[in-house]
């Protein structure tokens, strides 16, 4: 199968190129390469002959329709997207850009593919998406399929408006779609703005680690080489016009997961320790989402897939590959933003 991977270069992304292509699978890389972006994600497989990479932006309809008629994908895996709840906070205007007016553009890129090549029954086009879509949980309860969705911050409702399009396209055009949610992931190549790469670096450095409020909002964590797994699974064994929520079985408190990562480094860099000192509580997050988690049992019963790796195995290979690899996030650290605190306003 040939596969095209929008934001291949990204952290979900990449990891879907590289087990892809692990796979035996073609696939094209589209990505713009914006600020957290990085090729070097995918340097492991970049001179493979199933590899080939497009920088483009997913807003430019003109270079789309190229793509699809140079390449031929017989699937569309859409992860490009603006992610990163602060920096949406600070500029929405992007995020409506790349997550709302980028996907109908690739939409009608592949729409127009689709038709034109007949419209084959065995075209997908995935759309990958979050559990932030449908708003905050309390104590108890799990997200599932058909929870409505309730987004609360300017990133999870671009998102939410992408799912839509996605569907109405399905259901309008009878374009073969399929969606996933996932829940927070976690792991290599995970661009050093977010909580777990920020702990690892900020106890590295023996700064104060920030943590929002007081520490007790919760989160499902995903090892992203097994969400992307679940992706692919999803794509080749889905049911078209389904979607399938994805999470790790995994709820921690953002607390909590502070300190596991803590612990493992005193293990492992006992200079500075104990990490945890370190901890500092900060100004919350404005409309920061207490609890997410999620059912996965559509995904389990109909696909037979379930993450493999638990959240203490994950954030122990995270650290490990962290340490390992230093030259990668420090060519990193000079980006727009990186290091500072976002998303107060």
């Amino acid at each position: 199968m040939k596969l095209l991977v929008t934001g291949g270069a990204g952290f979900i992304g990449s990891a879907v190129v590289r087990l892809a292509i692990a796979q035996g699978h073609s696939v094209v890389n589209l990505d713009a390469l914006t600020y957290a972006a990085c090729l070097e994600n995918v340097a492991s497989v970049a001179d493979s002959p199933l590899y080939a990479f497009e920088q483009s932006d997913i807003g430019d309809c003109a270079a789309l329709d190229r793509i699809f008629a140079d390449h031929q994908p017989d699937a569309v895996m859409h992860l490009a997207a603006e992610s990163h709840v602060d920096r949406s906070i600070d500029g929405p205007g992007a995020f409506i850009q790349t997550n709302v007016t980028g996907t109908y553009t690739l939409l009608e890129a592949a729409r127009a593919y689709w038709q034109g090549a007949g419209k084959p029954d065995s075209f997908r086009f995935h759309h990958i998406s979050t559990d932030e879509v449908f708003g905050s949980l309390g104590p108890t309860g799990q997200f599932t399929e058909t929870t409505p969705y309730d987004p609360r911050s300017p990133y999870s409702a671009s998102k939410a408006a992408s799912d839509h399009l996605v569907r109405a396209w399905g259901e309008t055009y009878g374009l073969p779609i399929i969606l996933t949610n996932c829940s927070n992931n976690y792991g290599p190549f995970h661009f050093p703005e977010k909580l777990v790469p920020v702990v690892i670096l900020k106890a590295l450095a023996e700064q104060p680690i920030p943590v929002y409020g007081d520490g007790a909002n919760v989160r499902d964590w995903l090892y992203v080489e097994d969400h992307a797994d679940a992706l692919l699974t999803v794509l080749t064994k889905g049911t078209l016009g389904r979607s399938y929520n994805v999470g790790g079985e995994n709820e921690v408190s953002n607390l909590e997961l502070v300190k596991m990562i803590c612990a493992l480094l005193d293990d492992r860099r006992p200079k500075g320790a104990p990490h945890a000192d370190l901890i500092t509580f900060v100004a919350d997050r404005p409309g920061h989402d207490k609890r997410y988690a999620i059912d996965p049992s559509r995904i389990r019963s109909e696909l037979g897939w379930r993450p493999s790796v638990t959240v203490e195995e994950g954030l122990a290979r995270t650290v490990d590959w962290y340490l390992a690899n230093e030259d990668w996030w420090r060519a990193l650290q000079n980006r727009s933003g990186v290091g500072d605190r976002l998303g107060t306003a």
